[in-house]
């Protein structure tokens, strides 16, 4: 049987491509929902995405739901 995960995790498990603006020269951008940064097509800098409040901040089963690697990216994201 395999676990279906929680509501709140879907854009983490099954991520999907949105647009971000550089906040340097304005190029719009392809940023993943289980993605924090990206480096700007147009101009070469880093650029992050605000990340909100996500069930990984306080689900015990968060790790086993997302898997490690996106759990560790994600937390050291709303670390900082």
């Amino acid at each position: 049987m395999i676990k279906e995960g929680c509501p709140g995790s879907k854009e983490i498990r099954s991520p999907s491509p949105e647009e971000i603006t550089c906040y340097w020269c304005d190029f719009r951008n392809e940023i993943w929902t289980d993605e924090v940064d990206t480096v700007c097509k147009g101009c070469g800098k880093s650029i992050t995405r605000e990340i909100g409040t996500t069930c990984i901040q306080w689900c015990p089963a968060a790790r086993e739901c997302v898997g490690t690697e996106k759990y560790e990216r994600l937390m050291k994201a709303v670390r900082k």
